[in-house]
């Protein structure tokens, strides 16, 4: 049986995006940092055959089960890792790679977290307040939400969630602890809100502070980038899906210091600086999801994704 009847139904967002953006050639060597069910490292692993290889990264062991499954068929050409991807350099040596040719991360929540009720990751279905990519860290969803004062817990949703309620949702929280469900604080949440007003559920920018609180999501986008670009090879590429507006903004940011030169003022006559750019942005405008995946895979309309190829 051939590689192409073994294709999973089932694509990753911005599949097609990636596989161009990455260029995968055979004998390559590439990281996906957040390799979830494997979606995106079957992609790079077929199109750099016969000799490419992949280290896959990620701090889910359900995830890294799913994605041996899926990748069975690359035997010999993989190497699957519970880490981080903020830990990247590390296992990139440990595999006796000096730079790899490209690198994936893939932001955020997957739709495989989002729809196991007992990861505490939605509130579409009742289950605990956990929301940990990684079930070896001790703090949970429930431990900020029962913990932290009001202050600090508005403080998280504003920061992390841009929640303009914050203050009044931080408040029923408190009012109404302790809270251990994701079912009895969505349903706080919407009453503090004064029910549901449109489309989206009040409770979705709360779930999305607590989530990237308990996992420390930006400070580990923060950590990663020069990471990544230092495990480049002169010519190899990095890719970054997003799905929020913080992520992506993080992103963005790094990306346009580090594709310049001077950073000095611009009314500055002498560099002083001494900045170098290190790498170039493939394309400055961000790269969305086509309409006939959006209307396939609802979860793509929110991926941003940004390529940035390190320079000699």
């Amino acid at each position: 049986m051939n590689a192409e009847s073994e294709r999973p139904a089932h694509q990753s967002v911005l599949y097609h995006e990636i596989i161009l953006a990455l260029r995968p050639q055979s004998p390559g060597c590439y990281v996906d940092g957040t390799v979830g069910a494997g979606g995106h490292a079957y992609g790079i692993l077929e199109a750099s055959a016969p000799a490419g290889r992949l280290l896959g990264l990620d701090l889910d062991p359900q995830a890294l089960e799913l994605a041996s499954q899926r990748l069975l068929i690359f035997e010999g050409r993989y190497t699957l890792q519970q880490a981080s991807y903020t830990t990247l350099l590390e296992s990139i040596h440990q595999q006796g790679w000096e730079a790899v040719d490209g690198i994936l991360v893939d932001l955020g929540v997957s739709s495989m977290q989002l729809d196991r009720p007992e990861r505490g990751f939605s509130f579409l279905a009742d289950g605990p307040l956990d929301m940990r990519f990684d079930p070896r860290q001790p703090t949970t969803a429930a431990d900020l939400v029962n913990t932290l004062d009001e202050q600090s817990l508005a403080d998280l949703l504003w920061r992390w969630g841009e929640e303009p309620q914050s203050r009044k949702i931080a408040r029923a929280i408190v009012q109404n602890r302790p809270l251990q469900s994701t079912d009895r604080l969505a349903e706080v949440i919407l009453k503090a809100c004064g029910g549901r007003q449109g489309r989206i559920h009040p409770a979705t920018r709360s779930f999305q502070a607590l989530r990237i609180a308990v996992n420390r999501e930006l400070d580990a986008v923060s950590d990663f980038l020069p990471r990544a670009v230092e495990a480049l090879k002169p010519g190899g590429r990095l890719a970054v899906i997003s799905f929020h507006s913080l992520e992506d903004r993080l992103v963005k940011q790094y990306f346009r210091q580090e594709s310049r030169g001077c950073l000095c003022p611009p009314d500055q006559p002498v560099c002083t600086c001494g900045h170098q750019a290190v790498i170039r942005e493939v394309s400055r405008k961000v790269i969305t999801a086509s309409e006939e995946e959006i209307r396939l895979n609802p979860r793509a309309r929110s991926a941003r994704l940004r390529v940035a190829e390190k320079l000699a």
